[in-house]
């Protein structure tokens, strides 16, 4: 009798040990995740029942914050300037989240590991429960002006501008937007109506181009090959190059000809390589791709960010493609742009931000800082650096060459409005690129620059679809944007 109850007593034991080990388990490592699982009706009531921290911008302004309301749920999330900042805010749903509201969740929740002590802390006195604050690096100036740029411009098209020596991004617009607080709403039925009507759009407002579309760069490749070119040593921007009116193509019975069948230079034959630049002539930079050859395009894109599908910001940054061609004739399209080339306006602000930090390519990066209730700092962004696409003197070589396209009387960005205003100092480079897929019947404008060239502050990347010439679409929406930008430092002392 004595030894069944001794057993029994012992198996009570073992049950009971496995359930205090089970149920702290639970406690101290899947909390989180049991929490986030999207059956879990105890989170969803409750994470409407206190106030989701808010998202601002570098200069301090407020872009989606929670705000109180009458019902069952006590707040709801709001967006004071919806789809001027829906690329980067995204939406916070009741299903479903975007953006920032997705990539840094948990801690506007207030249900990060980072928050723990000081969610016990707020449990012990008695504190409401409410999330960390996210503050972006971008500067409300320049997303406006980015904004208003390209909606009165009326086009598909998107702008991306960063802080060339920490990686920092300035602007991230796209154009046609969304309004996030139309997916803030607490109606299920009227929830998917609009998320339905957003989806089914064929202008697609809900993509954001700044990141995740391609276009091809046409002549703001030339950048890279360019850059390929001089790190061999044997060219400098003074080096004649092939430039004939047509180039015939090796192996096919194409030929390579310049914008409307201009002549590059004088007509004859050869140029600097530095006017080949600022007159974006194809046939040189086509015979100057064919003879540095495939690979070595390839290795100098790569460097500049080109076929890289793990680049987050946080939120994932579609790949920019350089691929690898057979036969001259392909590597002759590809080294002004076309072919199989695509870029983001991401990658685009990327080779000006190279060019304009010595060659050194920083990390672009969204989130600045991250502070809880307390105003405690939980996470603080520290710049890296993605790579050296190209020497200190090299940069130097093709920024010259981007000084010349605006200032030099047959450069190619001229005559852009406003270019020339005292202070601005623009380097860039245009591109007009054919592009089977915009359906416009119309070339994709674009356009890459940074300012002041003495002193760089700013890189953009602008691409607008069916948007014709570069100097004449793109161009003068970068112009606007490094504009507001450069006045706001000089308004706050840092110009």
């Amino acid at each position: 009798m004595n030894r069944a109850v001794r057993r029994i007593s012992l198996a009570c034991l073992v049950m009971f040990v496995a359930l205090l080990i089970n149920v702290n388990y639970l406690q101290g490592f899947q909390a989180s995740s049991l929490a986030s699982k999207t059956g879990n009706i105890r989170t969803f009531d409750q994470q409407y029942q206190y106030q989701r921290g808010a998202i601002s911008t570098a200069d301090g302004v407020p872009i989606a914050r929670s705000r109180p309301v009458k019902g069952i749920f006590k707040y709801q999330r709001y967006y004071p300037f919806g789809p001027v900042y829906a690329p980067m805010t995204g939406y916070d749903s009741l299903y479903s989240a975007t953006g920032i509201e997705q990539a840094d969740d948990k801690l506007l929740q207030g249900t990060d590991p980072k928050l723990t002590v000081r969610n016990l802390i707020d449990l012990i006195t008695g504190k409401p429960k409410q999330g960390a604050s996210v503050q972006l690096t971008v500067n409300s100036k320049a997303q406006q002006a980015a904004y208003t740029a390209l909606k009165a411009l009326g086009k598909s098209g998107a702008v991306v501008a960063l802080n060339p020596r920490t990686g920092a991004i300035l602007a991230m617009a796209s154009y046609p937007s969304f309004d996030p607080n139309a997916y803030a709403t607490f109606d299920g039925n009227k929830l998917n109506k609009i998320d339905a009507r957003y989806r089914n759009d064929p202008n697609q407002p809900l993509l954001n181009r700044a990141i995740n579309a391609s276009y091809p760069p046409g002549s703001t490749f030339k950048i890279v090959t360019s850059s390929t070119a001089l790190g061999t040593g044997r060219y400098n921007p003074t080096t004649l190059v092939y430039a004939p009116t047509a180039l015939r193509l090796p192996q096919t019975t194409n030929t390579l000809v310049n914008a409307n069948g201009e002549i590059c230079g004088n007509g004859s034959g050869h140029v600097p390589l530095i006017d080949a630049f600022t007159q974006s002539c194809n046939t040189a930079f086509g015979a100057l791709g064919e003879r540095l050859g495939n690979a070595a395009l390839k290795q100098q894109a790569d460097k500049f960010g080109f076929n890289n599908a793990g680049l987050t910001v946080p939120m994932p940054v579609s790949a920019s493609n350089y691929p690898v061609v057979q036969g001259p004739a392909y590597t002759a399209y590809s080294a002004i742009g076309q072919y199989n080339d695509t870029v983001t306006p991401m990658q685009e602000a990327m080779l000006s931000a190279a060019i304009a930090n010595g060659g050194r390519l920083m990390k672009p990066y969204l989130v600045q800082d991250v502070k809880a209730p307390d105003l405690t700092t939980v996470q603080q962004a520290t710049p890296s650096q993605l790579g050296q696409p190209v020497s200190a003197a090299t940069a130097g070589q093709v920024k010259n060459m981007m000084l010349s396209v605006v200032n030099s009387p047959a450069g190619t960005a001229y005559g852009v409005p406003g270019i020339h205003a005292p202070g601005l100092d623009i380097a860039g480079k245009t591109g007009t690129a054919q592009n089977q897929a915009n359906n416009t019947g119309l070339n994709d404008a674009v356009f890459t620059a940074f300012a002041p060239a003495s002193n760089p502050q700013i890189a953009i990347g602008v691409i607008i679809k069916g948007g014709g010439y570069g100097a004449a679409a793109a161009a003068p929406i970068a112009v606007q944007v490094i504009q507001a930008y450069l006045a706001y430092l000089h308004l706050v002392g840092r110009g």
